[in-house]
Parts: C-alpha cells; structure tokens; sequence
C-alpha cells in the first residue's frame, strides 16, 4: 500500500504494525472504508456500535467521541480509530505532529507508538487531571508554550490532558493541534 495523502499534503504510512495482527489491521482497513457510507445517516451511537460489530475487537473501548473510538490494548498503549473524515485528519494529525515537533515539546505530549490509516496507538496515561486551578495554570503555560514552538493547540482543555507516570502533564488527544515547521506562529510574541 503506499502512503496516504490525508488532505493536508502529509503523507500516511501504510498498514503496518508490530502490535495489531494482520486480522485487526484488515478490519480496520474494511471499517475505514465503510466511513463514508455512514457519516450523514446514523447517529454518534449508531455510529460506535457499527464500528464495533465491523472491527470484533476482543479490547476494551475505554473512550469515544464524535470522530473516534478508543480501545485499551492491555499493553500500556491505546488504540484510536477514526469514525468520521475529522477522527481521519486528527489520527493522521497526531502522528504528523508527534512526529515533526520539536523536543522540547514533544515531551507534553502523549507518545505515538505506531499509526497506519484510520488508528493510531498511543502510550496509555490513566490519570486524569482535576478540575482545579492550579490545573488550568499549567494548561496555560502549557498553551503558550506549543504556541511558541509553531503549534496551535486547538481543543486544548482538561478533558484532553493528564498526567504520565512521572506526574507531568501531557495532552492525550492532539488531533486538532496544527503545526507548521516552516513559519512557526507567533514565536516573537509569546
């Protein structure tokens, strides 16, 4: 399969991983084909309840949302899958961001292991963070920083953080983030 082109003129690596079995990566491939089909007829329910009956996942899902679906693969890592066009972008999008950013960010964010067309696994982070201020502090700080590094955190918030096994925070779900390497944005301001 060759690379994919996700809209956005970044590349998609194909199927291929060292975690998920031939079997998983093809029922992946069949749901991602289906998506289309779906987006505009059935409901957010319907929509996670057709993923999981086409995918046959013996993994937990732990999460979903609008665009994608999470499973717990009992390994330290999650899976997410695209349900829709955007949860196709924002998969793409993590790996693209995760991949390219510079290190000083890279650490506040939550590590990819593997991404193909469709799913991306991460490492697994189970603490949430609390609702306090002193958490919304760090949010900030941590949103002014991508913001100097080039990146534009959108749909930065609690729900989309929490903390790593060294107690520091790292953003779970990136997927809207943008990044551009050529003109970093707002550099000077910040």
């Amino acid at each position: 399969m060759w690379p994919i082109d996700n809209g956005k003129g970044r590349k998609q690596q194909p199927n291929k991983s060292t975690i998920l079995s031939r079997q998983e990566i093809t029922a992946i491939e069949s749901w991602i084909s289906q998506i289309g089909i779906f987006q505009f007829y059935i409901t957010a329910g319907q929509l996670v309840s057709t993923a999981r009956k086409t995918l046959k996942f013996k993994y937990k899902m732990i999460g979903q949302g609008f665009n994608r679906v999470v499973y717990d693969l009992n390994n330290g890592y999650i899976l997410k899958i695209a349900l829709s066009e955007v949860g196709l972008i924002s998969t793409a999008n993590e790996a693209y961001i995760y991949n390219n950013c510079n290190d000083e960010v890279k650490k506040d964010l939550c590590p990819v292991k593997e991404h193909g067309t469709g799913w991306i696994i991460m490492k697994k982070v189970d603490t949430k963070v609390p609702f306090a201020i002193k958490e919304y502090r760090k949010l900030i700080k941590l949103e002014l920083k991508f913001i100097r590094h080039g990146i534009i955190p959108i749909d930065l918030r609690i729900d989309n953080v929490g903390y790593n096994e060294n107690d520091e925070m790292v953003v779970l779900d990136y997927g809207l983030f943008t990044m551009d390497l050529k003109n970093p944005v707002l550099r000077w301001f910040v």
